[in-house]
């Protein structure tokens, strides 16, 4: 038999409950926004306590009026909020199950790719959307068996918040740790978000798959084309995280064609560059756009990535000696369409020169004893002092270090250029040797 205080109790429950069910869209806003103010933070037992032991009843009206009227954006955002107050509260495994169980996660997918629903009520379906992820790998695997990888992914590249994206990010983080059965569902993923139009869905999508790599363990083919994609970008923090991500991926399977790509955008090819002098020609407006072009940008950024992976890691500089990255390097300081260009291919040129004296011997021969003493002087400010004359002989050069390695090997051994190796990393460096004779 109820007590006296308890009856009054479920009375207040009841007729808070009736109260919601007679209400109309104003009266509902009401209701919630006070639900919100006083519930912030509770724990499942204090949520309880306050519905009478009846808390569920009010979840399941959330939900119910959740999924009737979620397409018109009617409270949306502040049920969204309600059901999260619910479903984070400590010891709330009840009311996950109970939100799941009326397929809630379907629900705040579909929420993400409805175009006429505010931002912030997308927000707050994607961090209902963590509080499920981060409880546990059961959870994990069911956003992901919804399809949910790609929708959220869309919804990052889709999105005009940044706040929303980087909670986007901290979702996808998530679903990469502890769901094994699905990781690679998650790298792949964020490998297919690379070439998308937002830059900030390209920074987070670059940093995430830094995470992602060590716990996938193997890369996928399309990542070396992607990340160099990314390298025609105009956004230096774009290009900062993708060359962090080149830097990690040298220690994987797809070291040798990350550094044959990177060498070959030193050189834009001919059929780019005949399209631009053919638009030049017949439209002389473009001439203020050369500067801004994505190969011209590749370049300058390769030229970067190239110095950076050269000083941190000596084995990979004499790699790129094989692919003939001196040459590649000479004529990216021709360029006189892009001084960023010069400007950054000269720098890295600088490290192969101070690191290789065959490399110095070879420069110095090209370039001429008084554009090679420029260079020595001022690497960085050299594009500012030479003349076309002198960026021509630069653009066309014929340098060949990897051809003097290999036919004077017995000057210029191994050995002797770069001190002892093991007999591993000598057998890898025989193999690009190899390589570069058989196209002679």
């Amino acid at each position: 038999m109820t007590s006296i205080k308890e009856q009054a109790a479920i009375s207040r429950l009841l007729s808070f409950l009736q109260e919601w069910d007679n209400a109309g869209k104003v009266a509902r806003s009401h209701i919630l926004d006070k639900f919100i103010e006083t519930n912030q933070g509770k724990t499942a037992p204090e949520l309880e306590q306050e519905f009478s032991q009846g808390a569920s009843l009010f979840l399941v009206r959330l939900t119910t009026s959740l999924r009737i009227t979620y397409m018109t954006d009617s409270c949306l955002e502040k049920l969204l909020r309600s059901i999260g107050i619910f479903l984070s509260a400590v010891s709330s495994n009840r009311y996950l199950i109970e939100f799941l169980e009326v397929g809630g996660v379907l629900t705040l997918l579909e929420i993400l790719g409805l175009e006429k629903i505010k931002e912030e009520a997308k927000k707050e379906s994607v961090k209902l959307l963590q509080v499920i992820a981060n409880s546990g790998r059961t959870y994990k695997e069911l956003i992901c068996e919804s399809y949910g990888v790609r929708s959220i992914a869309e919804f990052l590249a889709k999105s005009k918040s940044e706040e929303t994206q980087e909670e986007v990010q901290v979702l996808l983080d998530s679903l990469v740790h502890g769901n094994p059965k699905y990781q690679n569902q998650v790298y792949k993923g964020l490998i297919a978000l690379l070439p998308c139009e937002s830059p900030k869905a390209q920074q987070l999508s670059l940093q995430t798959l830094r995470t992602a790599q060590p716990i996938v363990g193997t890369t996928h083919p399309s990542i070396v084309d992607r990340v160099l994609k990314v390298l025609d970008t105009m956004h230096l923090e774009v290009q900062y995280e993708a060359i962090e991500l080149i830097k990690d991926l040298v220690g994987y399977d797809v070291r040798q064609a990350l550094l044959k790509g990177l060498v070959a955008l030193l050189i834009p090819s001919v059929k780019e560059t005949s399209k631009l002098q053919a638009k030049i020609l017949t439209d002389p407006s473009v001439l203020q756009l050369t500067p801004s072009l994505p190969m011209f940008l590749q370049q300058a950024a390769a030229a970067k990535a190239i110095g950076v992976l050269a000083r941190n890691d000596m084995s990979i500089a004499e790699e790129l000696l094989y692919l003939r990255v001196v040459h590649g390097l000479m004529a990216a300081m021709g360029n006189m369409d892009h001084s960023n260009s010069q400007r950054l291919a000269s720098l890295t040129l600088e490290c192969f020169v101070q690191m290789f004296p065959l490399v110095a011997e070879h420069v110095r021969k090209c370039m001429g004893e008084e554009l090679y003493q420029l260079f020595l002087s001022n690497a960085e400010d050299l594009y500012m002092k030479i003349d076309s004359i002198q960026a021509d002989i630069l653009a066309a050069n014929k340098v060949n270090v990897t051809k003097a390695l290999c036919l004077h090997g017995s000057s210029y051994s191994m050995n002797t250029l770069y001190g002892s190796r093991d007999s591993a990393q000598m057998a890898y460096l025989t193999h690009f040797e190899e390589d570069v004779e058989s196209k002679e």
